[in-house]
């Protein structure tokens, strides 16, 4: 089938549609904070052995120190919890101000805890916060036993949830990472993937990780009493832009943090495994979203733009109209000069019913200095039947009359 291309710049009348353009122009461009730029090689940025730092938008990752070795996660285990409980609310299955009922296993959990009493209540949302901030253990299994029924069925859906997001070198055991099985592994890539799916297909929880201090009303047979939540991630307090995420640290372990800083519309994920201490584990996830600020430009197209409808041959309608399948983003590292992007769009002169809505129609293709950085499909947004014999008979009377 014939191909034909757009051009924004200089927009052809209707009837020469079949020709072929090109669309070039500037979408914006979103700058870190100017900085400058160091090569700096994986041993001497961090002290940790392992690290990675990720740009969430387009998953690319700026810096990696044995991002791949498999190591106990601790309490960013609960990052993997926190995307099961928001994708059950995304689907309606439970709500914020659901009531969860602690149970006496839940409880009975050691470590970082919120000290839930059996039977006491606590809504979802409550729940949310005191796993996100305050790292509980006890918050953690009741909202996977309110959820799967029990934390074995629960740890079953992270473990598939893991698969789905493409976490190759990650095994569950429990829900909170207080484990000490040594089938309860992940690594550095794999917590920067699921912290990277939760910050962008979850962005509310960074309502909730990026609070230094809260408190919770514990409702029990006793009466009521406040309990203060007290971020465990120091970086809140004191790096800019910090919003979350979540920390951890067993004897197993040692320490852990998956960092997200947000800065000039610039969102970077920086995970450390296995520091010697806090202080370490802090100190490198600031350096490498140090590097991330100082490299990082990223050119976004929301291609919001009306692009031409497509001639149908044969359907119930003359044409079917179409559009970009979502936005375009492009991460440089480079000190590349994103202003020279330029965008080329190619359409069919006319496609034949019947078309189907989500189907391929053409391509945006993107070019820097003539080289291709990207592609964005461009699809069908509604369906055209294919014309009937009443049809044709309809449409013939009326050309007729």
């Amino acid at each position: 089938m014939e191909k034909k291309t757009l051009q924004k710049r200089s927009f052809l009348p209707a009837l020469c549609f079949f020709f072929f353009l090109s669309v070039i122009w500037h979408p914006c461009v979103a700058l870190a904070q100017p900085q400058e730029r160091t090569d700096v090689s994986a041993d001497s940025l961090i002290e940790a052995p392992y690290g990675v730092l990720m740009e969430a938008s387009t998953g690319q990752v700026i810096y990696e120190k044995e991002k791949d070795t498999q190591r106990s996660p601790a309490s960013i285990t609960k990052i993997m919890t926190l995307i099961l409980i928001f994708d059950a609310l995304e689907e309606g299955s439970v709500h914020m101000d659901d009531l969860v009922t602690t149970s006496a296993y839940a409880k009975s959990m050691g470590g970082s805890q919120v000290f839930l009493e059996e039977g006491e209540q606590q809504t979802v949302e409550t729940l949310i916060k005191c796993i996100v901030i305050a790292s509980g253990n006890d918050a953690s299994v009741a909202m996977a036993e309110h959820l799967a029924g029990s934390e074995q069925e629960f740890v079953k859906k992270m473990n598939a949830r893991a698969k789905e997001l493409g976490m190759e070198n990650t095994h569950f055991e429990d829900c909170c990472g207080l484990t000490e099985s040594e089938n309860h592994y992940t690594t550095a890539y794999d917590v920067a993937l699921m912290s990277r799916e939760l910050v962008t297909r979850y962005p509310k929880i960074l309502e909730y990780s990026s609070v230094w201090m809260d408190t919770m009303t514990h409702v029990t047979r006793q009466g009521e009493s406040e309990f203060g939540l007290t971020n465990t991630n120091k970086l809140i307090r004191s790096y800019e832009g910090c919003v979350g995420l979540k920390t951890g640290s067993t004897s197993i372990a040692k320490y852990c943090v998956s960092a997200v800083a947000q800065r000039d519309g610039i969102t970077l994920i920086s995970v450390v495994m296995a520091a010697p201490d806090y202080k370490v584990r802090f100190k490198d996830a600031a350096a490498m979203l140090n590097l991330g600020f100082s490299k990082c430009r990223i050119y976004q197209d929301e291609n919001k733009e009306t692009l031409p409808e497509i001639p149908v041959k044969g359907g119930v309608r003359e044409e079917v109209s179409c559009e970009y399948k979502g936005s375009f983003t492009y991460l440089d590292t480079n000190g590349a000069s994103l202003e020279g992007i330029t965008k080329e769009v190619t359409l069919p002169e006319e496609t034949e019913a019947p078309v189907k809505k989500g189907e391929t129609a053409g391509k945006a293709v993107y070019y820097l200095d003539g080289e291709v950085i990207g592609e964005m499909p461009v699809l069908f947004s509604e369906d055209v039947k294919e014309a009937g014999f009443f049809d044709c008979l309809k449409k013939a009377a009326e050309e007729l009359f």
